[in-house]
């Protein structure tokens, strides 16, 4: 499967972003899908994820009620929506397939992230 992380761009803290994470290739519908971000010469962070369904999200303590996951099986497609952004939300934010449809934190589909910064 082919992850390709989209919706990125430039915006002022403050403002809001929509991240789209698009699967090709096969179908999604049957993995927990993750969000990660990597902010320049720091480590890779966990940011959301959800299960197979919707049923279950899990998300980093630091961005609870700033960041939603949420998904569209029929799409084939994940999506981060971000509010309230903050300059220190900027990072490559890319999108990772778990090996189970219950989120177990082992990932082995990885994205091609896209570009968020936040502008003070």
């Amino acid at each position: 499967v082919q992850l390709q992380a989209s919706g990125g761009g430039l915006v002022q803290a403050g403002g809001s972003l929509r991240l789209s994470c698009a699967a090709s290739g096969r179908t999604i519908s049957n993995n927990a899908m993750a969000w990660f971000r990597q902010a320049p010469g720091k480590e890779r962070e966990f940011v959301a994820a959800i299960s197979w369904n919707g049923d279950s999200t899990d998300y980093a303590d630091s961005l609870k009620g700033r960041f939603t996951i949420s998904r569209d099986n029929a799409k084939n497609t994940v999506y981060l929506q971000m509010n309230s952004l903050k300059p220190e939300d900027t990072a490559v934010y890319n999108c990772a397939a778990d090996r189970n449809q219950v989120i177990t934190g082992r990932y082995y589909y990885w994205g091609q992230g896209t570009q968020v910064t936040v502008s003070s």
